[in-house]
C-alpha cells in the first residue's frame, strides 16, 4: 500500500507539501497540486479521512442529494462528482430523494446530517427545487449542481443556453430556413434553458421560433415528436433537447421516408457514448461532465475550508459542438 512518502518522492516534493495539498491546496501552487494529486492517481493513493477528521474536527465526506431520474445528465454528474471526490480525498455518501415532495428531501438531507457530512452537493434539476434546498441544508455549505440561478445559492453547472445556440446556430449557418425543437419536459430546469437558448440564436438571426414540440427525454416521445414534424415538408432543421429523444426522431424520419442529412438535419445534446453509433452518427453538444464534478466538489472543499464566510457564486462551464453525420447544408442550397 502506498504511503504519502511514496507519493512525496514520485511527485518529487517534500511529504509536508503533499501534506499540504491534501490538507489545505490554497497554499500550494497549481503545478505542484497537479503534480502531486496525479501521484497519488498513479500509485492509488488514499488520505485517511478517519485521521483528517479527528485531526480537522471534520468527517472528510461529502453528501450527495439526488432524485432516482434514470437521466444521462443527473447520472453522469454523480459518477464525476463522486470521481473528484475521491481524489481529493473525500468519501462520498449519498442520498436518493424517494419524490419531490419537500418532507422526502428533507429526510434525505437528515440522513446525510446524521452521518456528518462536512457539505451538500445537490443535483436538483427540477424548477420547483431550484431554490428551496438552501434552507432544508441548514448549517451545512451547499453546492448546487445542474441547478437553477437561485439568490443566495453557489451553483456549478454547463451552460445550457449556450449550447442550445450553438445546436441552432449550426444549422443555421448550413442554410437552413429556420429550427425546429423538440423540448424536454417543461418542470426541467435544463429543458427551459435550452429553448431559451434556440428562441435568442433565431431572434438574432431574425427568424421567428416555431412552436417547440413537447417530449418528456425517452426515445418514444422524440418518435412520437419526429412523426409530426416529418410530416411537414418545410421541416429541414431540428434540435432535439437530448441524445435519446433524438434516437426517436431519426426513426421517425426514416420511417416517413426522409433522408438525414439529405432532407433534415438533427442536432441533440449530450453526446452519449453511443450518439457516435446512430445512423447517422449524431451532431450533439457535449457537456463535460467530469470537469463539473472537478468544480463542483472543489468549491465545496473551499466553503468547508475557508474560515470567512463565501459569497455565493454561480460558475457555468462551456459546452462544444461535436459536428457528426446528421446535419448537411440545407436542401434548398444543393
Amino acid at each position: 500500500m502506498a504511503t504519502l512518502a511514496d507519493v512525496a518522492r514520485l511527485a518529487e516534493v517534500s511529504a509536508m507539501t503533499v501534506s499540504r495539498v491534501i490538507n489545505d491546496p490554497t497554499t500550494v501552487s497549481a503545478e505542484t497540486q497537479d503534480r502531486v494529486r496525479q501521484a497519488m492517481i498513479q500509485l492509488n493513493y488514499r488520505p485517511n479521512p478517519l485521521a483528517r477528521g479527528l485531526a480537522r474536527g471534520r468527517s472528510h465526506t461529502i453528501g450527495v442529494v439526488t432524485f432516482d431520474t434514470g437521466q444521462y445528465g443527473p447520472g453522469s454528474t454523480l459518477l464525476a462528482i463522486e470521481r473528484a471526490a475521491r481524489v481529493r480525498g473525500y468519501g462520498v455518501a449519498l442520498a436518493v430523494a424517494e419524490s419531490r415532495d419537500r418532507l422526502d428531501i428533507r429526510a434525505a438531507v437528515l440522513s446525510l446530517a446524521d452521518r456528518r457530512v462536512d457539505g451538500l452537493i445537490v443535483i436538483a434539476p427540477f424548477v420547483e427545487f431550484s431554490g428551496a434546498l438552501l434552507d432544508i441544508g441548514g448549517h451545512l455549505p451547499v453546492v448546487m449542481a445542474e441547478s437553477g440561478h437561485s439568490a443566495g445559492a453557489t451553483v456549478v453547472g454547463i451552460d445550457q443556453v449556450l449550447g442550445a445556440v450553438l445546436a441552432t446556430r449550426h444549422l443555421l449557418d448550413l442554410g437552413h430556413a429556420t429550427v425546429h425543437h423538440v423540448a424536454g419536459p417543461s418542470d426541467w430546469i435544463e429543458s427551459g434553458l435550452r429553448i431559451d437558448g434556440w428562441r435568442a440564436a433565431l431572434s438574432d438571426a431574425g427568424r421567428v421560433a416555431p412552436p417547440p414540440v413537447m417530449g418528456d427525454w425517452t426515445p418514444p416521445s422524440g418518435f412520437k415528436a419526429g412523426m409530426q414534424l416529418a410530416d411537414d415538408p418545410s421541416v429541414s432543421a431540428i434540435f432535439v433537447a437530448n441524445d435519446q429523444m433524438a434516437l426517436g426522431v431519426l426513426a421517425a424520419l426514416h420511417e416517413r421516408g426522409r433522408t438525414v442529412p439529405g432532407d433534415v438535419s438533427v442536432v441533440g445534446f449530450d453526446d452519449t457514448p453511443e450518439s457516435a453509433y446512430y445512423m447517422p452518427g449524431l451532431t450533439t453538444v457535449r457537456q463535460d461532465f467530469e470537469a463539473m464534478g472537478e468544480v463542483a466538489v472543489a468549491t465545496l472543499d473551499r466553503l468547508v475550508t475557508d474560515e470567512e464566510p463565501t459569497p455565493a457564486s454561480v460558475r457555468l462551464l462551456a459546452p462544444t459542438l461535436v459536428p457528426r453525420q446528421s446535419t448537411g447544408p440545407a436542401p434548398s442550397l444543393r
